[in-house]
């Protein structure tokens, strides 16, 4: 089937049966890997091509599969992502490289998709492929057009009957377990765990961040009839000293991130193990604590937050973390990008999560974009209040006149804006 435009395509997957937006009247028998089969049979089973790391968890698969991706990418490696749902665009859940599927192959891969969905659909016997699973389809054969050494896949639902579980992981993630979809999943801890254990394949590594004991328990039950070597991480402490299990000491971050990088990193080791050329100076970057304006929390009342997030999936990370932060007053954003960047992505990941956005230009480096060029971007795509600073230093100023002692204080969107303005700060703390 030829589609004229990248919308129409989209437009045709949207129209299919989409489970994303019928969850809460779903049960399990909804769930059925073998219209999946049947799929990807059609289609000559391109996952079989593509190595996997498989994620499925309830909280922090975002953040585990970002840590992954890039590390992964550090170490030459050409890298699919596959993520699910996405916040603006359809394009933002299959991803090479950092870089969006384009609307060309979206358009083209889509019509070959419609064209086996409507084979499948005239044969009558129960098998039309869902909305999810056409989207499955789809990152697995981009995937293959594109030629990856590996791909990193978020689970959609659960894990055991999800469409992504055909796959060939090289190692399988279980992030957290905690009670969600439990009309789908089960309502007791034990009942999810084991929807999401169904991700664990025969003598393939596991690493899991999972605490609860009930949950843990059932895993490693389904671990060992795999013959599956497991790895627990154990959850950060407030003062960052090591648990029983692999444990990093990061200081300065929510432990809510700190668990999901710790658990990257274990899933990176097990690849290691198997093979993988792991760059000790990519593990470096993301493990290190004190990695300057790397999601750096420089102080409290408000809290100051300086991270060189300048592309989707690092401030994606970014957005993760300061979520989970127990922030009781307003939220502002200082902003500032390089002409390279993909600008508009940038401000539709972030500006939605802040009160006030502070739009600016670093003045160490001539790529900068003019702050009057964000302005009116951001008016555009966000119906935050934005201020116009001339510099980072009015930047920071005009970030402490609005921002509440209960605040927090972001700077994002650029390595030369975060250290620019981390000098600023750091030089401020010290003469007080």
């Amino acid at each position: 089937m030829l589609f004229s435009s990248r919308d129409e395509a989209i437009a045709w997957l949207y129209g299919r049966i989409d489970f994303e937006k019928m969850s809460p009247s779903l049960t399990a028998s909804d769930f059925k890997l073998d219209r999946m089969r049947n799929l990807l049979e059609h289609l000559g089973n391109p996952q079989d091509e593509v190595p996997v790391v498989h994620i499925a968890g309830t909280k922090g698969k975002g953040s585990t599969a970002a840590v992954v991706t890039s590390i992964l990418r550090a170490s030459n490696y050409q890298v699919g992502l596959f993520t699910s749902p996405h916040i603006d665009q359809f394009e933002e859940r299959i991803q090479v490289s950092g870089e969006l599927i384009s609307e060309s192959g979206l358009t083209r891969l889509v019509g070959r998709l419609a064209d086996i969905a409507q084979q499948i659909d005239s044969t009558g016997q129960g098998m039309s492929p869902t909305f999810f699973e056409l989207t499955t389809a789809l990152a697995w054969l981009w995937f293959r057009e594109c030629k990856v050494d590996v791909a990193v896949v978020e689970v959609g639902l659960g894990g055991r009957l999800d469409s992504t579980n055909i796959c060939n992981p090289e190692v399988s993630i279980i992030t957290t377990i905690s009670r969600d979809h439990t009309h789908i999943l089960g309502t007791r801890l034990s009942e999810i765990a084991r929807e999401k254990a169904g991700i664990i394949k025969d003598g393939i590594p596991v690493v899991t961040g999972v605490a609860n004991s009930e949950a843990l328990g059932e895993i490693s039950r389904i671990a060992a009839e795999h013959h599956a070597p497991l790895e627990t991480v154990t959850v950060p402490s407030e003062s960052g000293r090591a648990g029983e299990s692999r444990q990093e000491d990061w200081r300065g971050q929510s432990n809510h991130q700190r668990h999901n990088v710790n658990v990257a990193l274990a899933a990176v080791g097990q690849l290691s193990h198997r093979g993988w050329t792991i760059l000790s100076t990519a593990v470096d970057q993301e493990r290190d604590s004190n990695s300057p304006v790397r999601i750096e929390r420089l102080s409290e009342n408000p809290t100051v937050i300086v991270d060189a997030a300048h592309n989707w999936i690092s401030a994606g990370a970014l957005v993760d973390t300061i979520q989970g932060l127990p922030i009781h007053g307003k939220r502002v954003l200082i902003f500032g990008t390089s002409q390279d960047k993909d600008v508009a992505g940038l401000c539709r990941r972030l500006f939605p999560k802040f009160d006030v956005v502070i739009v600016t230009r670093y003045s160490t480096n001539q790529r900068g974009i003019a702050a009057d060029a964000l302005t009116a971007l951001a008016m555009r795509i966000s119906t935050r209040q934005v201020h116009i600073a001339k510099d980072p230093a009015d930047a920071w100023q005009t970030a402490l006149k609005v921002c509440p002692e209960e605040g927090l204080v972001c700077v994002a969107g650029s390595f030369f804006l975060a250290a620019e303005i981390r000098r600023i700060a750091v030089s401020l703390r010290r003469s007080i």
